[in-house]
């Protein structure tokens, strides 16, 4: 049996979590899906859609961190080149807004808004 290098095994982390990444937008989906359909079955929920929508938000915000952790291992313990870690800076850019976006649709606000509408600033005290 050959001897696994660091660069093998790392790289097998980062697929790792590449397919844990998926994982949890398959099961997000088909629990947020489950659940959405127990609630009009059973007539709990005014609008299934709606909850469906918020759970599957929450998924791909999961899921998108969980990928960041993946190309983070990659670029890092893999192939550190300087492509490679513009392009990581990239992917990071482009799915940190796509988390921004998904995370105003889903919570209906801005992240620095709080609930009660004020602009935030320090907590109490």
């Amino acid at each position: 049996m050959p001897a696994v290098t660091y660069t093998q095994f790392m790289d097998d982390v980062a697929r790792a979590f590449e397919a844990g990444g998926v994982a949890v937008l398959v099961f997000g989906f088909a629990l947020g899906l489950w659940r959405a359909l127990l609630g009009l079955v059973r007539a709990a929920s005014p609008d299934p859609y709606v909850g469906l929508r918020r759970s599957f938000g929450h998924t791909i915000l999961l899921g998108l961190e969980v990928l960041i952790a993946a190309d983070l291992i990659h670029t890092v313990a893999v192939e550190p080149t300087v492509t490679n870690v513009l392009t990581l800076a990239l992917i990071v850019a482009i799915r940190t807004f796509l988390s921004f976006s998904v995370d105003v649709e889903v919570e209906g606000r801005l992240p620095w808004r709080r609930a009660g509408g004020t602009t935030g600033g320090p907590g109490p005290r």
